[in-house]
Parts: structure tokens; sequence; C-alpha cells
């Protein structure tokens, strides 16, 4: 064993040597990136602690780990928007049939881009000498700005109460109000217009007070003229990339399969965006998006920086899928850290735990995905601009499906050279029986099912398969048996089963309400794996056909020493809501006075008390519904006439829509005669 005394010196060691190459490198690489000041002092500092770290210890791979990334954030990269109004809506109309509301949005705030990025800036000069004055003025309108003048510190605050300003150059030394006072007044009267000090007793403690007290920069006079115009480009050159960056987070909402996704991918497109999506379905720990602290062993950036990093710029078009699916535990609120991320008053410094210093989150375009809203927290719903995407209708499915899906799908399938073609009937076909749903998912899968089975026919022979027309019997030979069939239509009537039309985050569905009587103890059995406002609904549909029985011809004491059973069918299916109330109260009509209810006729509506049908939610969706299960009677509440007036006609073509207010007019229209013993 070898001891040395505390005065002698040995060689460094490798390791020093390459941590001092290490060292040299990041320095080089702090120098080239032109960060921002603040980021700059702690990158400096961090490869300070870098190079006192011994290279034999994990804190010294994890120090260089750290300053690695800071370089590799964009901090100042972003890419210019394309705000051609009519090549947007070029590239939204070619990508996407339908969707005229969401469309509209997205030009409305393009339009709003370009007014900006068109505004004329607006100066203030200040200066207590005339001749100071006049030749700032002269230079800066030059540059296309418009210039208003004052001579001195109580005549810029009166412009400044009179109109708005984006940048105010002011001289330091004046008599009644000095540049400071100016600079305070500036700051409470419009905290967004900046300053900008000019002096010719310009000190570095001066420039430094003026800085710390909100100037945006600091000139010595005389004014060297370059430098001023340079200055004043580039501060306004921020202030409007600022203003361009803030935009609302709109939420995607609607069934799968409706084009939530593919329409946030058009926007980047049509702005010349990157785009980066992010699913966070089953999110629960917050640390995912935030990042965990460096004192953490294995400790990483969370996904939002680590995504815009990968983008490379700081203002992608940023989707955040599923945002409906987050949960909650004791791992942290996940939601909370996106009320930070979304809310554009709080996102201009968010907090990264690994990076440890505000990144500007302000110049990304946010969009979330949802299939419902209804379990988003009340807070982040609040910053949400909701827009609904409503199911397709059978024509829309068919005139998307020969516009879009086929094309792609013989392209990918290697089939557009070959004379195939899929035929009008034959998507119908595809979408009647062999589809059920609000979106376009099932269908392409058919289609592309179609497309494989035909790519197999060329091979096996080339001479038959190719140049074949797909019309419906080729649709059977390919796909099978149907797999849906109109069971509403198809299937007789019954006494005391109705049909019913509900919303689910998938779309539109209908259900089958059965209602049966037995003897027993005056007790209402429900079944069917249903929610607490569902059998409330129950409850007050019973409550209200007791207390108005003869109105009905039915026994008042029916209920006496009898059980009565409601069941709505597929059990392993959570039901909730209000919306089947009428649907219970016809199907209990019907079991007690023996009179069929028609399959035919589907209806919706919240029950009261009283006999009143009261507004549900969701018309849209439960009225294709009705056309897809080949419903054609639909009965709505009378005060949801809005929602029908506002529908396109080929929504309700072939259905007949009955709008109602109470029960008692709508036992005709459902029930039949008594069936005949």
């Amino acid at each position: 064993m070898v001891f040395f005394r505390k005065n002698e010196t040995t060689a460094p060691s490798k390791g020093s040597a390459v941590g001092d190459e290490a060292g040299d490198a990041l320095q080089e690489a702090i120098e080239r990136a032109q960060l921002p000041g603040a980021v700059a002092a702690l990158a400096r500092r961090e490869l300070e602690r870098f190079r006192q770290t011994d290279p034999s210890i994990p804190e010294h791979s994890l120090g260089q780990a750290y300053l690695e990334f800071i370089l590799s954030l964009p901090w100042r990269h972003y890419t210019d928007d394309n705000l051609d109004l009519a090549r947007a809506e070029k590239i939204l109309t070619a990508e996407h049939y339908g969707l005229n509301h969401v469309k509209e949005r997205i030009l409305e705030f393009l339009a709003v881009q370009t007014l900006r990025s068109h505004q004329t800036f607006h100066l203030l000069v200040v200066d207590d000498e005339k001749i100071a004055r006049t030749n700032l003025e002269y230079v800066l309108t030059k540059e296309g700005y418009r210039v208003q003048t004052a001579a001195n510190g109580l005549e810029a605050v009166k412009w400044l109460a009179r109109e708005p300003f984006d940048l105010v150059l002011t001289d330091l030394k004046m008599e009644k109000m000095d540049g400071r006072q100016l600079l305070d007044a500036a700051k409470r009267m419009a905290p967004d217009t900046e300053v900008v000090m000019i002096t010719g007793f310009a000190t570095v403690d001066s420039a430094v007070e003026a800085l710390q007290q909100g100037a945006a920069h600091y000139l010595p006079k005389p004014v060297d003229i370059e430098e001023l115009r340079r200055v004043v480009r580039q501060i306004l050159e921020r202030k409007k990339h600022l203003q361009m960056t803030r935009s609302p987070v709109l939420c995607f909402t609607g069934p799968p399969g409706t084009g939530k996704t593919s329409i946030g991918r058009s926007i980047a497109e049509a702005l010349e965006r990157r785009f980066i999506r992010v699913s966070l379905a089953g999110l629960r720990d917050e640390a995912e998006l935030r990042g965990h602290r460096r004192t953490y062993v294995g400790a990483m950036p969370g996904r939002i920086l680590n995504e815009i990093r990968r983008a490379g710029v700081n203002n992608p078009v940023f989707m955040l899928d599923e945002i409906d699916k987050i949960g909650q535990e004791f791992r942290g609120d996940a939601a909370g850290v996106l009320l930070e991320i979304l809310d554009p008053e709080q996102n201009a410094r968010f907090m990264d735990h690994y990076l440890d210093h505000p990144f500007d989150l302000s110049g990304v375009i946010f969009l979330t995905t949802a299939n419902g809203v209804e379990t988003i927290p009340g807070p982040l719903r609040d910053r949400l601009e909701v827009i609904q995407f409503p199911g397709y209708t059978e024509g829309e499915k068919l005139r998307i499906a020969l516009s879009y899906l086929i094309p792609r799908q013989l392209k990918a399938h290697s089939l557009a050279r070959h004379g195939v073609a899929i035929g009008e009937e034959a998507v119908r076909r595809i979408i009647r029986d062999y589809t059920r749903e609000a979106g376009l998912r099932n269908l392409d899968r058919e289609i592309a099912t179609v497309c494989r089975k035909l790519a197999r026919l060329c091979l096996q022979d080339p001479k038959t398969a190719g140049g074949v027309r797909v019309d419906e019997r080729v649709v059977e030979r390919l796909l099978g048996l149907r797999k849906f069939s109109h069971e509403s239509a198809e299937s007789e009537n019954r006494v005391g089963v109705t049909t019913g039309l509900v919303w689910t985050e998938f779309g539109g569905e209908i259900i089958f309400v059965e209602a049966g009587i037995m003897r027993g103890g005056q007790q209402l059995i429900l079944t069917g794996s249903l929610g607490q406002v569902l059998q409330e609904s129950a409850q007050t549909a019973l409550s209200f056909i007791r207390s108005h029985a003869e109105d009905f011809d039915i026994d008042p004491d029916f209920f006496s020493g009898r059980d009565i059973h409601i069941h709505i069918p597929s059990g392993g299916i959570p039901k909730d809501g209000p919306s089947a109330g009428l649907t219970i109260a016809l199907a209990l009509i019907s079991m007690l006075s023996g009179r069929p209810a028609r399959r035919e006729v589907a209806m919706t509506g919240e029950l009261s008390l009283s006999g009143r049908i009261l507004p549900v939610h969701g018309i849209r969706e439960k009225i294709l519904a009705a056309q897809r299960a080949g419903i054609r009677t639909v009965i709505l509440p009378g005060r949801n006439a809005v929602d029908v007036g506002s529908m396109a006609p080929e929504i309700t073509e072939g259905l007949e829509v009955v709008l109602a207010e109470e029960v008692r007019a709508l036992v005709e229209r459902v029930l039949l005669p008594p069936q005949k013993r």
C-alpha cells in the first residue's frame, strides 16, 4: 500500500482529462447555442459544477446529461406560420368531408392571425429635446412604424391613457417626470407595452437598474441609428411572435372514428408547423408530464418537453389525445398538471421538475380530443373550447368511402392499377350489414378486408380478378354473412317491450326496455346494470303511472300484491342517465294495459313526475342510431325542436320525427290495440 503526503501531487488521470475535454465541448456548445440570458447563466453554473465533479462518480454523467438536455431544447427555434387562408381551406377540404363547423373555426383562427401579422406597430418617443424627438421620429417612421412624440413624462402618460402603444422609447433625465417614473406608470397602465431607456448618462449600474425595473433595453446617447433599428426590430418581432402564438385550446369531442386526430394533422399541415401527438389514456402519474426531480435515481424529463425537444421547435401543434381518460391516484393528479400546461396565463412559465427552470409553452397550439367531456374535471374543462364532432349519416359515409377510403385502400393494397372498382351499392351493403358505428373505423377495416381478398384473387387468377367490379354479391362472397341486422324493424311487436334511444361516448345506440309483472310484495326490481339516475327514472315512471292509472285504463290497484320487474338487456354494460324515463313509462303502460308496443317506434326523453317530457342531449347521434337500426318513427321532447331544426335534411331522411310534451299524447302512437286472447 502506497501513501502520499499532503503536499505531493500526482499526474492527472485519464478520466479527468476526458472530463476536461467534455467540459470544453459543453462550453463551446453553450456559447454557440445563443441561449436566453437566464438559461445561459443556469448552463454556466451547471458547467462549473460539472467541471468540479470527479468523472468517476455518477453525478458527473448526470450533470453532463442535464447540460446536454438544456442545449437540446429549442429555446429560440420556431417555425413561421403559413397564413394563406385559401391554401388552408383547400387542405382541410381535400382531406376531410363535412365537418364544416370545425373547418370554419380553424379558418377564423387563421384570419385573426393574418390580421395580427399585418398590423402596423405604434411607437411613442419621449424626450425633452425637440431635435432628439424629431430625429427619432424621422428614422422610425421610415422603418414603417406609426410614431407619436411627447415632450415629457406627463405628456407621455396622457398618450398612454388615450391609446395603446407597442413600444415606448424614453429619455431617462427629464423634468416633471423622469424615465424611471414613466416606466413605472407604463407598466401599471399598459403591462404589454415594452419600454426602451435612452440617456446620455449611461452607466452599468443605471442600465442594470432600468432592466431590473422592467425595461426591455437600454441605449446610450448619442444614439447609434443602426443599433436603434436593430433593437426596435428585435423587440417588436418578439412581441409579434408572442401575439401570434396566443391561441385557444380546442377540445375535439365525439365518437371514435369521426376524424378528431386527422383534423389536428391537417391544422399542422395548413400552418406548416410540426405535429406532435401524445395519448393520455390511462395516464395516472403526473411525473410523466412534468418529469422527475434530479435528486431521484433515473430522473427523466416529462413527455411534454421531451416531445418538444424531438420536434426541434417551440411552437408545434401539440395534440393531447384521450384527455377524458386520465386518472388520479397517490402518484399525483395529472389533470392538475394539465391546468398549467393548457392555461395561456400559466404555460409561458411551465416548470418541468427535471429542467427546474421555466420553459415558454405559449407558442404551442394545444389541441385535445375526448369521446365525451363529462369525465373531464371542471377547472380543466373550463379552459377548453369544446367543438363537437358528430357521427356520420349513411350518405356521408358513402361519399367519404367513395372519395377517400376506397382510393386510399386500393393504393395501399396495390390494386389501383388492376382495374378494381368498388361500386356504390357494394359500399351501402358494407355500411348497412357489416358495420354499425358513428364513425368510420370499422368501415375502413371492412373495405381493407375486401381489398386484401381481392389482392389474393389477383395472384391466384389474374385473368378473372383483373378489372373486377365489386357489387353486393361480391361483398357477401368476400365478407361472409352479414354481421348486423335491423333488429327493431325486423322483430315482432311485444307487450311490455319498447325501443329507446340513448347516447354513449361511442355515439347513439338503441336499447330495449322490458317490463314484467308477477305476484309479490310491491317491489320494483331493476336489472341490467343500471346507474343511480336511471333507477330514479324508473321509480319516477312507476309513480307517474300509479297516480294516473285511470287515464290509461289501468286498474289503480295494479301494484297491490305484485312485483314489477324492469330489465334493460346487455346487463354487462353499465347504463345511466335520465333519457330512458319516457321509454320505461311506455313499457310499463304497454305491460299493464296488454297493448303491444311498436318496435319500429323509438323514443328518448326525461320524464317528470307529472308526465311532462323534458329535453335531453345527443339528439343528432340518437337519430343516426335510429337510422342504422331501421327505425321508422322517432319521438323526441318538444323542447328539442331547436336541435332537430338545425340538422341537415339528410339526417332525418326516411324518419318521421314526432315532438311531444306529455306522455298521454303518445300512447296511441306507440301502442297497438290489445291482443285478442
